[in-house]
């Protein structure tokens, strides 16, 4: 099958990029200075991430509000415009469909970022659920993320008011391009690596002119896949195909935080969305399995697939994403584990080529978040 490019593919290559396949895209995983100076740079300044292959669509039309609450555990309702939220599409049996950021427009009207492997599910699931609703796919769209401690400080050269703007705030601006012409931009405070930064929507045909003016700061530098996976795993963010999936939950995976309390149990407006049943119920009783973070004892990373046991050797759970932390300089994991072995503190083993590496059970993120509120 033929690779899809982004707008930045000819920047990728011109770049250095290392390109690989992901999600039926060419993409880049990292570029000649590594991963790892990627990862730290973003930590310490600011990196640009290529995330144009994600789905963006605009939903709206009278009782667009009520008909994706049905759809998703979130209250709608009550969001305001000019607000973003976190959101899981779920199904009958409780599981994970997608995750997804959702940012009210307008009077009935919204912008969904959907993950890249699932948006042509996601806008069929849409298009059967919603069919009074009007539902636009940008397909002609580049998506950028700038993120990293020196991110506002880079923005704010080209966007007035983002002082004002806090984390999972949205507005629309125009930011002039070299040449003088003006980019129409949805740019929305937020990201996925756990840093302060800022996403931005910008149409494919400005896409790169975008991405080279911020690249002239000197505190941008472009980063890849690889360093945006290590930094999601530091900040403890699920990744879907990883963490989540059709046959988890929301409360296996530890997101509780994402269903609104007004669809909690005894909430206001309780349930009321696919697999509404099983996920109360767990929220209420427990669950058999939890997802947990870990850190390793050495320098052997476990990956996704290591087994994860306890003292007598007793399989108990398995690694969901792991890897070497750059920040922390050890390696850490995401795992699902009998969730009686979830308590914080726990002395259990990885299993990596029959070595059995310590572990501890730990909360997340590993790394502190450094989102910006107001």
């Amino acid at each position: 099958m033929e690779l899809k490019h982004t707008a930045l593919f000819k920047l990728h290559e011109e770049l250095g990029a290392k390109l690989v396949p992901f999600a039926a895209y060419s993409m880049p995983v990292s570029y000649p200075e590594g991963i790892i100076h990627e990862h730290l740079h973003t930590r310490s300044q600011a990196g640009l991430f290529d995330v144009s292959h994600m789905g963006q669509l605009i939903i709206s039309g009278e009782g667009t509000t009520a008909a994706l609450e049905k759809l998703m555990p979130v209250d709608l309702e009550t969001l305001k415009p000019g607000r973003q939220t976190y959101a899981l599409f779920t199904n009958e049996q409780g599981g994970v469909m997608d995750d997804l950021m959702i940012s009210k427009l307008g009077n009935e009207k919204y912008l969904l970022v959907v993950n890249a492997a699932c948006k042509e599910n996601d806008i069929r699931h849409l298009q059967n659920n919603l069919p009074e609703q009007q539902i636009e796919y940008l397909e002609d769209r580049g998506l950028l993320a700038l993120q990293g401690p020196a991110a506002k400080k880079v923005l704010a050269d080209f966007v007035e008011g983002l002082e004002k703007m806090a984390f999972m705030q949205f507005r629309e601006a125009s930011i002039t391009l070299d040449g003088g012409k003006s980019a129409r931009c949805y740019i929305n405070r937020c990201g996925y690596t756990g840093e302060d930064g800022f996403e931005i929507s910008v149409s494919a045909e400005d896409c790169e002119a975008l991405a080279r003016l911020l690249l002239q700061h000197p505190s941008v530098k472009p980063v890849g896949l690889g360093a945006r996976d290590s930094l999601r795993l530091e900040a403890g963010l699920c990744l879907y195909g990883h963490e989540l999936n059709e046959s988890g939950t929301p409360v296996e995976a530890s997101l509780n935080w994402s269903i609104s309390k007004s669809r909690r149990p005894g909430g206001a407006r309780e349930g009321g969305f696919p697999g509404a049943e099983l996920i109360l119920a767990q929220m209420r009783d427990g669950t058999d399995k939890k997802l947990i973070g870990l850190k390793l004892e050495g320098r052997i990373a476990a990956r996704e697939g290591a087994e994860i046991i306890n003292a007598e050797e007793q399989v108990i759970g398995e690694v969901s994403s792991g890897g070497f932390s750059p920040s922390l300089e050890i390696p850490i994991a995401m795992a699902y584990v009998q969730a009686q072995y979830a308590r914080e503190g726990e002395q259990l083993f990885a299993r990596v080529r029959n070595k059995r590496i310590p572990a501890t059970v730990c909360r997340m993120p590993f790394v502190p978040h450094q989102y910006y509120r107001l």
